[in-house]
């Protein structure tokens, strides 16, 4: 029995699903029409939801997601752009009846469908927890493709959980006695990709001093994920779509030809169909990869599971007993408002710097006031900064300032605390 029926505690409030229609009402298509109540992407490719011929539309011109506030139109990079009256748009919330125009192209948004259904329980699958319509049909699709042998793209922003859905992925796909390989194409020059990709001979460039086995060859049958896939370069990009296409590889520097048995998951936080749109990223990768897109939403747009994923994670982190005592009534409103751009890695860290320190150490004008939201990058910088130096703060009290028996209860190198102890000025 799969842990996706384990039940979680019980929501209250129904949930409203709109599916949305999208008509062509003038252009060479007119009289189209496509209705889903997942986002509906528009253009010429074969793999939009609603594809037109109409030459002078992109190949993924437009994407249309209904939501609770209207029905938000976003332009994927387009040449000809997508237009609203007489302003060109490229992300906007519109009404039903609205006409958008694409290329020589006009279409019109309705509410095909809208319905209230009863809130599904709250459900853990694979190491993930989620009561909102859209993620326990994530848990679905998940299952339902597991074992499928075809290319998985994984799509959302940074911190929604992508690599978590890998890793189910290949739990659930009867490949999990073998390897699951990791390879961050963002964090690697290319340089190295096409080594730590396909491996390398003894010899085949300087420093080259023995064999290496790449992320292919050690995967085996198991499963190759492919983090960050937008940043990889474009001569990587060729070598990977022929490797895709003929499901054979070689070591750089090598002469054999291995066979590819691994299934490939990507994953990436940018829309690759804009990329395509912009040259960025090549068509036909796209589509090798894309054979099933999974699309994890942002943590803002499902808050009512907050209270849900802050009682996982002080489960994960070792809480036993009751956590009101923690995340009373106000912290737990506080963070059902705040957006949540780092999604829910965010929210992890911030459980546990609450479970550490207090939730006082999440300072409201970081987190919770739209004025004061600084840039991610300095958000973060400061979340950290605040959190080190109150863990440290009491670390030491509680060590009564002996800096070998802080180390030893925070489990931290010693030269490392040392480190951080001058870094905030707090005396070693």
């Amino acid at each position: 029995m799969s842990d996706i029926e384990t039940q979680l505690q019980p929501r209250r409030e129904d949930q409203v699903v709109t599916t949305l229609r999208v008509d062509v009402i003038d252009g060479p298509d007119k009289g189209k029409t496509w209705s889903s109540s997942d986002a509906i992407s528009v253009g010429t490719a074969r793999d939009n939801a609603l594809t037109l011929g109409d030459f002078t539309v992109s190949r993924y011109h437009l994407e249309v997601t209904a939501r609770p506030g209207g029905i938000v139109v976003s332009d994927l990079g387009s040449t000809n752009g997508t237009f609203v009256g007489a302003v060109r748009i490229e992300r906007a919330t519109v009404p039903t009846g609205t006409l958008v125009r694409l290329g020589g192209s006009t279409i019109r948004f309705e509410d095909a469908e809208r319905r209230t259904v009863p809130a599904p329980s709250p459900t853990s699958f694979a190491g993930m927890v989620a009561s909102s319509v859209s993620m326990l049909r994530l848990f679905g699709d998940i299952e339902r493709i597991a074992a499928a042998p075809t290319s998985v793209l994984i799509v959302g922003e940074s911190g929604t959980g992508k690599e978590r859905v890998a890793e189910a992925l290949h739990a659930h796909s009867g490949r999990g006695a073998a390897p699951l390989v990791t390879i961050d194409c963002g964090a690697l020059p290319s340089s190295l990709l096409a080594s730590e990709l396909f491996g390398h001979e003894r010899g085949a460039f300087t420093g080259a001093d023995r064999t290496h086995p790449g992320a292919f060859e050690r995967a085996g049958n198991g499963t190759v994920f492919l983090d960050e896939i937008g940043e990889l370069p474009p001569a990587d990009q060729a070598s990977l779509l022929g490797v895709l296409e003929r499901r054979r590889f070689r070591r750089v520097g090598g002469t054999a030809d291995l066979e590819v048995g691994a299934r490939v998951v990507a994953a990436t936080n940018r829309d690759l169909r804009a990329e395509v749109n912009n040259g960025r990223f090549r068509h036909d990768l796209y589509h090798r990869l894309a054979v099933v897109v999974l699309r994890l939403p942002p943590l803002r747009e499902r808050r009512d599971e907050v209270p849900l994923l802050v009682e996982h994670f002080a489960r994960e982190l070792g809480v036993v007993g009751p956590i009101d005592h923690t995340f009373g009534a106000e912290v737990m409103a506080r963070w059902q408002r705040h957006p949540w751009p780092g999604n829910v890695r965010e929210l992890r860290n911030a459980v546990e710097a609450a479970l550490v320190v207090g939730p006082g150490v999440l300072d409201e004008a970081h987190v919770s006031s739209p004025d004061a939201l600084l840039p991610y990058k300095d958000a973060r910088a400061a979340y950290v900064r605040d959190f080190e130096l109150a863990y440290l703060t009491r670390l030491m009290a509680e060590s009564g300032g002996n800096v070998s028996k802080a180390a030893r209860t925070g489990k931290m190198d010693r030269s490392h605390l040392i480190d951080l102890l001058q870094r905030h000025g707090l005396k070693a």
